[in-house]
């Protein structure tokens, strides 16, 4: 049997693992409909114990954990290793997914070394407020690695006007794409609303991963300054033990505890149902490159509330939902807002944020854009 494939890309992430989160998710999405396009693609990463599946796409797993340019021989044997895979798959291009994991500079090296294409894909890692944590480490990781492969990457992919003004605004002005991330939407379900019901009390939900940067106490602490509190908050999502606690303590000490459900993680039909029994989205996140599950509550039909921390502005000019400062005070004005709204005004969001999906974010349209990039790297 004879395949004919119509170039190879070999895409380098640090982890494929399924506990990996938002990129991992993406780079099986995406790989999995590039393969429609007869594109021959291999993915590099670090060891992992459960890999996600990604059906058609060859896997190769390299033990890299903790690398840093001090190891000199464990880098050297990495070095030849990535050069031997290089060397017997001759791709076309190189996507490397993420920043500051030595090993995806190490990669980057050895493909340019090669004289292969590669395009850097840095995944909001340059925001500002990934930048203000663990300072040190970063301004390390830059000065020993991290600025030379950004600036000798042969591209740059953004997921938004916002993140690609952050990457030049520190220096880095490589040719470049914008190119959003995509959801597969034909597994997500719509929300059928009850129109003459009128709901007294507003489900909003949160779905994400329970941590500092998501603004949750921020929220803990707009809800108690609600005279009319006809509202129930669900917060699902994997965290810290220690950081959930925390959260349930702020919640009592503000006396609103009963106004909020933690219901850890929840995946596919069970995730979707608590999507479809929901009135409104929140992510009162610090910062966000892009927030799949935005885009996911958007196609159900939810309006969103979140901030000028994500690249969501769309959801101002869509009119399908909130797009604020994050602080307490925009909080409480926002949410009152909503407590106003009836089930007809909130379904007519819904639509508008349903629309917007469709015309921009699906997987189909995000794969189509990413395989013309590609050719278009491939021919300069």
């Amino acid at each position: 049997e004879f395949n004919f494939f119509y170039m190879k890309v070999i895409h380098f992430i640090a982890s494929i693992d399924k506990t990996g989160g938002g990129n991992t998710a993406y780079m099986k999405l995406i790989a999995e409909e590039l393969a429609k396009y007869n594109i021959n693609q291999i993915i590099v990463s670090g060891h992992s114990d459960n890999p996600v599946e990604i059906d058609g796409v060859k896997l190769e797993l390299f033990e890299s954990m903790g690398l840093t340019p001090f190891h000199k021989t464990r880098v050297k044997i990495l070095f030849r290793a990535y050069t031997a895979i290089l060397e017997l798959e001759k791709p076309d291009i190189v996507h490397v997914n993420g920043l500051w994991n030595y090993e995806n500079s190490l990669f980057q090296k050895s493909a340019q070394l090669l004289n292969i294409k590669v395009i850097l894909t840095p995944h909001g890692m340059l925001e500002p407020y990934i930048l203000k944590r663990n300072t040190l480490k970063k301004k390390l990781a830059l000065f020993l690695y991290q600025k030379q492969s950004l600036k000798n990457a042969d591209a740059i992919h953004a997921t938004a006007v916002s993140e690609l003004d952050q990457i030049q605004k520190l220096g880095y002005y490589n040719p470049s794409v914008i190119i959003p991330n995509g959801i597969d939407t034909s597994v997500i379900p719509q929300k059928k609303w009850e129109i003459n019901k009128e709901i007294k009390t507003k489900n909003l939900l949160f779905l994400s991963r329970v941590h500092p940067k998501k603004g949750i106490d921020v929220l803990i602490k707009a809800v108690s300054k609600l005279e009319d509190k006809n509202l129930m908050i669900t917060i699902a999502g994997n965290g810290e033990k220690d950081y959930i606690n925390e959260l349930k303590r702020q919640a009592k000490d503000y006396n609103v505890i009963e106004k909020f459900n933690f219901v850890g993680p929840l995946y596919g039909k069970e995730k979707w149902e608590l999507y479809s029994k929901s009135d409104l989205f929140i992510l009162p996140t610090h910062s966000e490159n892009f927030g799949i599950v935005i885009a996911e509550a958007l196609h159900i039909g939810l309006p969103v509330i979140t901030t000028t921390g994500t690249p969501w502005k769309e959801l101002q000019t869509n009119s399908c939902g909130w797009w604020i400062d994050l602080s307490v005070l925009n909080l409480v004005d926002t949410l009152k807002e909503v407590i106003s709204l009836d089930n007809e005004a909130l379904q007519e969001m819904g639509k508008n944020g349903m629309e917007l999906i469709q015309k921009k974010y699906t997987i189909q349209t995000v794969t189509k854009a990413m395989f013309n990039f590609y050719n278009s790297c491939i021919i300069k």
